[in-house]
């Protein structure tokens, strides 16, 4: 079979492949666009396109192939999503979407192309939304570690503060520490960031390792200085600075700090040596 006819058959497959997840996308992009927690998942199939194309030089010169290990892994990944369909579960519905991409890439154009393409496409995990059960379980530990260690640091510069579990209570004012200032929603945007900072590395799998477990305790402290630097405006200045705008602006500024320190990371681990 020569290329044309590979890519005619392999163009119909997608398009199948594609209609067969009509009934996630919707609430998929609905869980994007409204779930400030799942927003970075946006990011990533644009993410994952655009490292696609900066390989097609290699990917136009790879040799066309086939494999039935795509075959199985496909079969398999259509089947638990039409189980997860039925029975209602959505993580997995989303998850096969990328499972079966990838048994297909496998199975249409072969080990070749799937080891050059093997990256992004695993990379689109980061796009399926962590499930509002397992978000609840670790968002609520790391919201009163928050609160502790905001609390100890606004006692020591010496702003009188009381605290009662994820509540601080100031002289004029109180601050709750929600469970949308857990950290959570930054530590999966800096995990998924890392990630692709540690695939730009030149070499040092100890070197990618270190930068991509390091974006979570980065995430925590990052969090942890915005809640403590709320804390003290709230004491000043009521706790209006921690509501609307200024709730969101402080967290796209820390946010932005945990960025440059990310980059900075990653500039230093990459420096190699002559």
């Amino acid at each position: 079979m020569n290329n044309k006819s590979i890519w005619f058959k392999s163009s119909l497959l997608f398009l199948l492949w594609f209609c067969v997840f009509i009934p996630v996308y919707p609430v998929l992009w609905q869980t994007w666009m409204n779930s400030s927690n799942n927003s970075h998942g946006l990011l990533v199939p644009l993410i994952s396109v655009f490292l696609i194309w900066t390989k097609r030089d290699q990917l136009s010169k790879a040799n066309l192939d086939s494999s039935n290990w795509g075959l199985v892994i496909l079969i398999v990944s259509l089947a638990l999503y039409i189980v997860s369909l039925a029975g209602h579960v959505a993580v997995i519905q989303r998850a096969m979407i990328v499972f079966s991409l990838i048994g297909l890439i496998l199975f249409n154009f072969g080990p070749l192309v799937f080891n050059i393409s093997a990256f992004p496409l695993f990379y689109l995990i980061f796009m399926i939304p962590v499930p509002v059960s397992v978000y609840t379980l670790v968002a609520f530990p790391l919201q009163l570690f928050a609160t502790n260690v905001a609390y100890v640091l606004i006692k020591v510069v010496n702003i009188p503060v009381f605290k009662e579990g994820n509540m601080l209570y100031f002289v004029q004012t109180q601050l709750e520490v929600a469970e949308a200032c857990s950290g959570l929603r930054s530590m999966m945007a800096f995990v998924m960031l890392s990630v692709l900072f540690a695939y730009f590395m030149d070499r040092g799998w100890w070197r990618r390792g270190a930068l991509i477990l390091s974006s979570i305790p980065l995430a925590i402290a990052v969090n942890i200085v915005r809640v403590t630097g709320t804390g003290v405006l709230a004491h000043f200045y009521g706790e209006k600075v921690a509501r609307g705008f200024m709730h969101e602006f402080s967290g796209l500024v820390v946010f932005a700090l945990g960025f440059v320190l990310m980059f900075l990371e990653f500039v230093l681990l990459n420096k190699t040596r002559r």
